[in-house]
């Protein structure tokens, strides 16, 4: 007979770690007499990163004694006392490779529902000291589980725990866990846990993405990205950098200029999606190399690629490129990437931009109005006058090829005059008003670029709406937003050499942030050189099996310090456990 040995508990409190403050509730401690449960937690206890854990899905976390005996011996430990990995109860059986996804229990008054297994998560190494505790519970098929509760009542220690329903498939919690990271994965298993009501929607999801055959988005438990915020995963057309030569360039505006990309050689080109980007690196100066990515911004011909460059006043490269780069000069690229694309389908399509983010969703433009795509598409540009509408010809042009095109302009500048006589064009910016009466459908597909806040207001517009979040894709030309479950939010840095002496290992570029630096081995990944430098980053176990922290690897070799239980895609790599063998340079 089962056993509820220990009820533990805590509050979320502010723990210092590696210079950083993390809130967690992480350390729990047993309490005594009876504690009551309720929808979503123990009395006395809390979650300090409700993004990952808690709720009415992950109201209570269960682990066995079994699994303490285990790790004692396994790390050698008899300090490890009852709460101490996270736990809400501590049980006797309930081994994680017989308890089911969807099994029903009875403890004391009240009955619960086996949800899904301990999401990975870096804290539970925090609270041990054991920094590759995530990866060890994963790797050796002792996560633990969390709890629904069905009938809300009082627990405490010594109570029996009953087993009232067992779950459909009988999938149990380590053949579940072992589905989503560990490879080599099982697709009649894929179906069978898609078959279970009980499995928490976060791990549903990431199962539907493997099921298509596709690795799972981010960490299953943690706040929905939009698409445009997940890093790229597809195979490069080349590796690394190849030389290729500048074969005109074009003024579009004052202060953008389109450069022709031609191979060297006369052989073609990958085929790039419309939306990708290209990374360049450039000399510029006496400084070490510098790499930049421009989008696409027409769908490419079989020897060029063609990238549009705004010159930004203190920009090094964007100056170099407009002052001091000519025709027949020799520059070095790399594959096209980006998983900011146009999709197929059948649903409408609403390409909305600012500035120079035309740039993306131009190459989309002329995908649909070279395949005379018969979906309605609303094209909405924001610019600040006619003299800086950079593409305002070409764009016009392309959607009068199409069946079913709306155009719609706006000119922010104080002093442009109006009303237009053309009656596309409008003065100021689109507001929530503006675009409700352009008539777009809710069932749309929208693709946005631009300034994030330009994208912050114009993807809420579109939700309230009616369009589904999902379906509105973004593209940032920056750093992506970092995902740091649970450390204290602190003012933005911008990024930076990192501290101490300098490297002398080989340098490692960070091309979304303008970053080259020295490898020095005082870091113990790229992560976390990454972080020395202030670099927006993404993580959740810090110990490769998450996969939150996959980064393409534009160019160069790496070694994984830790070998992670399954590998990333060719192509990317994990920063979280890996270090450089070579010059890397890295989509970050």
């Amino acid at each position: 007979m089962a056993t509820l040995l220990s009820v533990n508990v805590g509050m979320p409190r502010d723990v210092s770690w590696q210079g950083r403050t993390v809130h967690t509730g992480a350390w729990k401690s047993p309490v005594h007499g009876p504690r009551m449960v309720r929808r979503l937690n123990v009395e006395g206890d809390g979650q300090g990163d409700l993004a990952g854990h808690g709720g009415e899905i992950r109201a209570v976390l269960v682990y066995q004694l079994q699994s303490y005996q285990y790790w004692q011996k396994q790390l050698g430990r008899d300090d490890l006392t009852f709460g101490i990995f996270g736990e809400n109860f501590t049980v006797e059986g309930l081994p994680d490779d017989e308890v089911c996804i969807g099994d029903r229990y009875r403890i004391g008054e009240a009955e619960f529902e086996v949800t899904q297994p301990r999401v990975t998560c870096y804290r539970v190494g925090m609270r041990l000291d054991e920094p590759a505790m995530a990866s060890l519970l994963v790797a050796h098929h002792r996560p633990g589980f969390y709890l629904r509760v069905i009938t809300e009542g009082r627990v405490q220690a010594g109570d029996e725990i009953t087993l009232t329903r067992k779950g459909p498939e009988e999938l149990s919690v380590a053949d579940t866990d072992a589905l989503l990271y560990l490879p080599d994965r099982d697709p009649t298993t894929l179906r069978k846990a898609l078959n279970i009501p009980a499995l928490s929607p976060g791990w549903q999801q990431s199962f539907r993405e493997l099921a298509a055959a596709q690795q799972p988005r981010q960490e299953p438990g943690w706040p929905g990205e939009r698409a445009a915020t997940q890093q790229p995963r597809e195979e490069p057309g080349w590796p690394g950098f190849k030389t290729m030569r500048v074969g005109r360039i074009v003024p579009e505006t004052p202060t953008v200029s389109s450069i022709y990309l031609d191979s060297t050689d006369g052989t073609p080109l990958p085929e790039a999606r419309p939306g990708q980007y290209l990374s360049l690196r450039l000399v510029v100066g006496d400084t070490a190399p510098a790499v930049r990515s421009y989008s696409l911004s027409s769908v490419p011909t079989a020897g060029t690629y063609r990238i549009s460059v705004k010159h930004e006043n203190h920009g090094k490269v964007s100056s170099y490129i407009h002052a001091t780069l000519c025709p027949g000069d020799l520059v070095e690229v790399a594959s096209p990437r980006g998983t900011f694309v146009l999709e197929e389908g059948t649903r409408p399509i609403v390409l909305i931009s600012a500035g120079i983010g035309a740039t993306p969703v131009l190459a989309m433009l002329h995908q649909l109005a070279a395949t005379r795509d018969p979906r309605p598409v609303w094209w909405i540009h924001t610019a600040h006058d006619v003299a800086h509408h950079a593409f305002a010809d070409e764009a016009h042009t392309l959607l009068s090829q199409l069946p079913n095109a709306h155009e719609h302009i706006y000119y922010t500048a104080a002093d442009e005059p109006g009303p237009h006589p053309e009656p596309h064009i409008a003065q100021g910016r689109p507001t929530a008003q503006s675009l409700m009466a352009l008539g777009i459908p809710t069932d749309a597909d929208a693709y946005l670029c631009g300034p994030t806040t330009f994208m912050d207001d114009l993807g809420g517009f579109l939700t309230e709406h009616g369009l589904r979040p999902e379906r509105i894709h973004t593209e940032q030309f920056s750093a992506l937003p970092a995902i740091n479950p649970g450390v204290t939010p602190t003012a933005a840095i911008r990024p930076h050499q990192p501290p101490g002496p300098t490297g002398t290992g080989p340098l490692i570029t960070f091309a979304r942030s303008g970053i080259t630096t020295p490898w020095s081995p005082a870091h113990a990944s790229l992560l976390e050189l990454a972080e020395a430098c202030d670099i927006p980053t993404r993580w959740s176990c810090r110990t490769g099996v998450c996969h939150t922290c996959i980064t393409h690897l534009v160019a160069g070799d790496i070694t994984y310090t830790t070998p992670p239980l399954e590998r990333p895609e060719p192509g990317t790599v994990l920063v979280c456990c890996s270090r450089p063998t070579t010059e890397v340079v890295l989509d970050l």
